[in-house]
This record gives structure tokens, sequence and C-alpha cells, in this order.
């Protein structure tokens, strides 16, 4: 076992530890990261006929803003949909597997598989990245969909290491997810609109990237809005930029007054 002084006691960083050691996956120098790009704040919630999904487009590598405009929220299959934070090329690669798989069990089942049954799958595939997460490549996604057996929306959050809790009524990922769920939480009330939902989620990103740099706002000169969908009985849609930019100029404006 590998001995260390007072002075240079890893203390309980686990990864540091093992890389101290020369038994991590890979040996890197004390205190330094693998830089990649990172997808940041992602929120879901429910409301009365379904779910809402959003996502800001900004994915950082350390200080540096490497895309402008990726799209975290993406569709899982009819009902069901994934947003990402984390190591972004992991998470791609992941949503993408995880699209097929879908798709391929209900080719060879001849019906699709249960709201729960795709995040129990997505679930296994976050815990099979834990050697990525090791490394500094984590997954965090958030899952959602319209769960036509019970007719509700429903949320999942995971956390690194591939545990899943499905949570009531909001959920929210990534580096600005403090400041979006906070919110949420003061926002939220039983039998929200679509409408509702949607404003929630996008005032939500507003404070997110007000307080997190890591977290792209509304680029009203380039046209670039959060990825916002829907999701209910009727299947996946997204919301359109026409009213994005409505809901956030309304914002902007509220905003603008409240500090006049």
């Amino acid at each position: 076992m590998p001995v260390f002084t007072p002075g240079d006691d890893p203390g309980a960083d686990f990864p540091m530890l093992l890389q101290r050691s020369g038994y991590g996956p890979v040996n890197l120098p004390p205190g330094s990261t693998i830089e990649s790009p990172h997808a940041t704040t992602c929120v879901a919630v429910r409301y009365d006929n379904g779910v809402v999904m959003a996502g800001d487009r900004r994915a950082t590598s350390g200080h540096l803003i490497s895309h402008r405009t990726m799209e975290k929220v993406v569709q899982a299959d009819l009902h069901s949909g994934v947003a990402i934070a984390g190591a972004a090329g992991p998470a791609v690669d992941m949503i993408r597997l995880f699209q097929v798989q879908l798709e391929y069990y209900e080719k060879v089942q001849g019906s699709a598989l249960s709201l729960e049954g795709k995040a129990n799958q997505l679930a296994s595939m976050v815990r099979a990245n834990i050697p990525g997460a090791m490394q500094g490549m984590g997954v965090v996604p958030i899952f959602a969909g319209y769960d036509i057996r019970r007719s509700v929306g429903r949320l999942w959050a995971y956390d690194m290491l591939g545990g899943r809790y499905e949570e009531r009524d909001h959920v929210a990922t990534g580096s600005g997810s403090l400041h979006a769920s906070t919110v949420m939480k003061v926002g939220y009330r039983s039998n929200l609109t679509r409408d509702e939902a949607v404003e929630l989620v996008a005032r939500s990103l507003w404070e997110a990237a007000d307080s997190d740099s890591a977290t792209g706002g509304p680029d009203m000169v380039r046209g670039i809005f959060p990825v916002v969908a829907t999701i209910d009985s009727d299947g996946w849609m997204l919301v359109a930029d026409n009213e994005l930019a409505d809901r956030y100029r309304t914002i902007i404006s509220q905003v603008e007054g409240s500090t006049s």
C-alpha cells in the first residue's frame, strides 16, 4: 500500500489517490485535468399533460467557449427524451447508442420498452462509463417522457455512477443546476399548463446563465436559443425558436423594469 506524508496526503479524493498510486486508468500529474468540451445546464419539469425538457446551447473547455450551438436535449423515441450534462463526446455517443437500442428493442419485440425500462437501460449505460468518469469524463443525464401506461409525465435524474432517481416535479443537472433548480422550486405548482411550464424552464435557464459562466443564455444577435421540447400523449415536439424569442424578450423587459 502507498504511504503518504501528512503534507502529501491526497485526502478523501479517491480518483486522485488512484492516480498518485499508479493504479488509475490515466496517471495524470496531480492537479491536472483532461480538457474536453463539457455540456452544462439542463432542466425538466412536469406539467398537467406531460413534461418539458430544456437545455442551454453552450459547451465549454475550461474557460473557453468551445461550442455555442450544442443540442443537449435530444429525442430518444416517440415518447421520451434525454438531456445531457458532462463530457460532451461520451455523452453524445451514449445517447446515439441509447436511441439505437430502443429502436432495436421495438423492432425485435414488436412493442416499445416501458418508460421505466428505458430509464433503467440508460442507468446501465451511465454505470458502464465509470472508468471515463474517474478520468473527468463523466456523463450526468436527465431522462423524461410520457408514460402511456400511467397517462402521466415522469422524470429521472442520474449520478455519474449510474444511480437512477425518479423525481416528482422537476429536476436540473449541470453546472448551473443550483440556480435553475431554485427558480423551478419557487415557481413550480401542481397542474402547470404547457405554456406555464415552458415559461418556467426558460426563466430557470436565464437565471442559471446569469450566475454561471458555463451556461449560455439566449443569444439575440445570433438567434441562438435553448433547446426546449414538450413530451405528451402526442409525442415529442420541439418548441419553435420564434416562440422562445418572444418569451425571452418578455423576460428581458421584466429584468430591465426591475433594475430601472
